[in-house]
């Protein structure tokens, strides 16, 4: 039997799942030390080691790419959220550490690590989203990239197909009566949503009523915890003095918090000077002196966990704690569920709007909809679900697989059209 894998390349994780010979689908697991998981961060770090007057390019992937960056943050360059780059034309290379990567050269280091060897023979169905992230994405570019980096990296028998209707694929096959289904797929860093009509039994079992796709997901709301928690500590809306005018502090400071990975970009004399500098003359000094010392220890990362951890807590509880500390520096306050919800009022309007166009798209009111299928990790924010109740009805909502259902539903989506080629 010829090997069928569907593989969940994601903006911040990425999962692979693999059809057995009876039928079924298995995710793969993935190992660093002691520890295994379901997902793999779609993460890349480069360094250089030196060694007998040359000078050797090495890369690892996932967790791993992780580890060997904050071992060694300043002399190794990571890359994150590469699938969002994949429909703007205006990205087309990089230097790293005086070697040019095309973005497909650089997805396909990573899906070598994810996939392993042994490409012979193995069939792909790889999950493309129904808009690509960017504000002028360019959505068949973004797919004829996709598919150059899987070849890049040795696969050429590899189809697509969209990752919302592969979140929901094994909940609607289940389904007895013919149905109309929205699924909503939140990912790390897009939202999607396909409406789709089921018919069991029948030739062309799934209709597609219509799509909507948004670059707005789980990582904007962690950072929208960032912005209200944590830069007011770190001085952002603070006043500092140049000659005998107030200036606001530069904003930029704290753009690097959209991705944790971006402070290390600050970690030079230069930047560190000229904030030095501001902070001299501040309202409140000991502030941007936190966020130098953030920059300069390389705390992105152990921060960005704590503020994950109280998103995911708020989707179980009214309030959350979030407690950081390093050195002198402590941030020690409960989050209620309310403030939250007001932070991410604006991206959950957003998210409303784009289900509400897919119903347009279609022509359908929300009761004509039979059943809402909703995966990933923000499916689990209760504001995010009551986008669907409100239209639906919270009796119409199903969820499952938050991790593993896209790739799993490649895997099936796969097995399905191999199965009608045959016929």
């Amino acid at each position: 039997m010829r090997p069928l894998l569907g593989v969940d390349f994601g903006t911040t994780n990425s999962v692979v799942s693999e059809l057995a010979p009876d039928g079924t689908v298995r995710s793969r697991r993935f190992s660093l030390g002691l520890a295994d998981f379901d997902v793999f961060r779609t993460v890349l770090c480069f360094w250089n080691e030196t060694g007998k007057g040359r000078s050797t390019l090495h890369n690892a992937a996932g967790p791993a790419a992780i580890e060997a960056y904050l071992d060694d943050p300043v002399d190794s360059r990571l890359i994150m959220s590469m699938k969002s780059y994949l429909a703007q034309r205006s990205f087309t290379q990089t230097n790293v550490f005086g070697r040019i990567f095309t973005l497909e050269d650089m997805i396909a280091v990573f899906l070598r690590a994810l996939l392993g060897e042994g490409h012979d023979g193995v069939h792909i169905i790889a999950g493309r989203p129904v808009r690509f992230a960017g504000e002028f994405a360019d959505d068949e570019f973004g797919e004829t990239r996709l598919l150059a980096a899987f070849a890049a990296a040795g696969f050429t028998s590899v189809e697509t197909a969209l990752e919302p209707e592969a979140a929901g694929y094994r909940f609607i096959r289940a389904l007895t009566a013919p149905a109309t289904v929205l699924v909503g797929d939140f990912g790390g860093g897009t939202s999607d949503f396909s409406l789709i009509r089921f018919t069991p039994g029948a030739d062309q079992p799934i209709t597609s009523l219509g799509h909507g796709g948004i670059g707005i997901a789980g990582d904007a709301l962690d950072y929208r915890i960032i912005d209200h928690a944590v830069s007011p500590l770190l001085g952002k809306g603070d006043m500092y003095r140049i000659m005998d005018s107030e200036m606001p502090v530069p904003a930029e400071y704290f753009s690097g918090f959209a991705h944790w990975h971006r402070l290390s970009l600050m970690r030079t004399p230069r930047i560190l000077r000229d904030m030095e500098e501001v902070a001299r003359t501040a309202v409140h000094p000991e502030r941007l002196r936190r966020l130098i010392t953030l920059i300069r220890d390389e705390l992105g990362y152990q921060l960005y966990q704590s503020v994950s951890g109280v998103k995911a807590e708020l989707s179980r509880s009214t309030t959350a704690r979030l407690h950081f500390k390093h050195d002198d520096f402590v941030i020690d306050r409960m989050i209620h569920r309310e403030e939250f919800e007001a932070w991410i009022a604006p991206d959950l309007a957003r998210m409303a709007a784009r289900v509400d166009h897919v119903l347009e798209q279609a022509n359908m009111a929300p009761e004509a909809v039979d059943r809402v299928f909703l995966t990933g990790g923000t499916s689990f924010v209760p504001a995010v679900r009551r986008i669907f109740e409100e239209r639906f009805g919270a009796e119409r909502l199903s969820a499952g697989g938050e991790f593993v259902s896209v790739s799993e539903g490649l895997a099936l989506i796969g097995a399905d059209r191999k199965l009608k080629v045959m016929v």
